[in-house]
């Protein structure tokens, strides 16, 4: 298996600027600390895959003490949408970019991604709404990102069409589910009571 590199997309866990859908039922603080327990979750997990340097891009910045205290690199997002800045966190080696919304993810979804880059240059775990919880590259494709409705059902459809549009070669893995609405809370709260608020 070749070093992956693995990019953790991440939001500073504050009140009102983390997991946004969430604020109407379970108020800004509750929906900050649930952030903040998901990364800490997601940054263990790529830690525990021990597959190459992970990379937490922070959004708005890299100061927030939550973040400094994981004890990963840091790097701050780049303005844009959600595809700038999914592109601009893959590096010269084949790296996984992910979010930190999907506490189901495990180390070995994260291995099973890298060996998959071995004999493919895409690949995805869906996500179980429509778009996806990975993807992973062996080099960057801006063709992947540009110009794409984000945060629809349409997503992965959208992304399948583009990788074979470029002639890309891609492999899918089995479909994870994230944490974006009261319905995915109550699951992640059966299945992961750590995680419960």
């Amino acid at each position: 298996m070749l070093p992956t590199d693995i990019a953790i997309l991440a939001r500073a866990p504050v009140p009102g600027f983390a997991k946004t859908r969430l604020i109407p039922a379970i108020g800004a603080h509750a929906a900050a600390v649930l952030q903040e327990r998901l990364t800490e979750r997601t940054v263990a997990t790529t830690q525990d895959a021990a597959l190459g340097d992970v990379t937490l891009w922070c959004a708005p910045g890299t100061t927030n003490r939550s973040f400094v205290e994981l004890g990963v690199a840091l790097r701050p997002q780049p303005d844009g949408d959600l595809g700038a800045r999914m592109l601009a966190a893959f590096g010269t080696r084949p790296t996984l970019v992910i979010g930190t919304d999907c506490p189901a993810l495990t180390p070995a979804h994260l291995r099973a991604a890298a060996q998959a880059l071995a004999t493919c240059e895409v690949v995805l775990i869906p996500a179980e709404d429509g778009g996806y919880v990975l993807i992973g590259a062996r080099a960057p494709h801006p063709g992947l990102f540009g110009g794409m409705t984000w945060g629809t059902a349409t997503v992965l459809g959208d992304t399948r069409s583009r990788i074979a549009a470029l002639g890309l070669t891609s492999r899918e893995l089995p479909a994870l589910w994230d944490v974006d609405t009261e319905d995915d809370l109550a699951r992640m709260e059966r299945a992961y009571p750590e995680l419960a608020l």
